[in-house]
């Protein structure tokens, strides 16, 4: 019979993919709305427009391309690490041929809302498996520890940064970008709490 441990370790792995793939789903959801997507989305779009990559293969590239860049801030790979950076363009263009063409907006609206509670959702379950931060999150991270500068201000400069190389290549900006950048922080605390995952620093003693 398998140990605790290996049977812990092959549920979280389970856990991960399940989530990976779920967040595929979301991504493709919030482009094939075509309301504006999350600014590095737009980056990763930009890209597609650019070479003629699919969507899928332009946001793998961009996460190579962040990963390599993890060298000199000396973050810590996971598995969760490389199959986030990997796996979520791939279930993205898996997912984009089964999604069905709407010309109404009011449900390419309910299409977006529905896509944001899915990349949540997916967010929560991939982070409480504990195999690493995603390759955006771990760039941000070691930006702000090497600066010394708060992380949310280093978030909005990467993110700045991005949607506007983004929206230069031709990626989509619009109202669901901002839907997306005021709702996705929320939705996401709600997630992690909801999967076990701390969203607190815990006082010091």
């Amino acid at each position: 019979m398998p140990s605790k441990s290996s049977q812990t370790f092959a549920y979280r792995f389970s856990k991960l993919n399940i989530g990976l793939f779920i967040y595929g789903l979301g991504i493709a959801m919030l482009v094939h709305a075509n309301i504006g997507i999350p600014p590095w989305d737009v980056f990763a779009q930009g890209i597609s427009v650019q070479t003629g990559w699919t969507f899928g293969w332009s946001t793998v590239a961009v996460s190579v391309i962040v990963l390599i860049c993890w060298l000199p801030l000396r973050q810590k790979y996971g598995i969760g690490t490389v199959l986030n950076g990997l796996l979520i363009g791939v279930w993205c263009d898996v997912w984009t041929p089964f999604l069905p063409t709407i010309d109404i907006y009011w449900m390419r609206l309910a299409e977006f809302i529905i896509a944001m509670l899915i990349v949540a959702m997916a967010t929560g379950m991939y982070i409480s498996t504990n195999f690493g931060k995603g390759p955006r999150d771990g760039i941000m991270v070691g930006t702000a520890e090497v600066l010394g500068w708060p992380f949310w201000i280093v978030r909005t400069m990467f993110e700045v940064t991005v949607l506007a190389i983004g929206i230069f290549m031709g990626g989509r900006f619009g109202e669901g970008t901002i839907i997306f950048a005021v709702c996705i922080g929320y939705l996401m605390q709600t997630s992690m709490r909801l999967f076990g995952v701390p969203t607190k620093k815990r006082p010091k003693k």
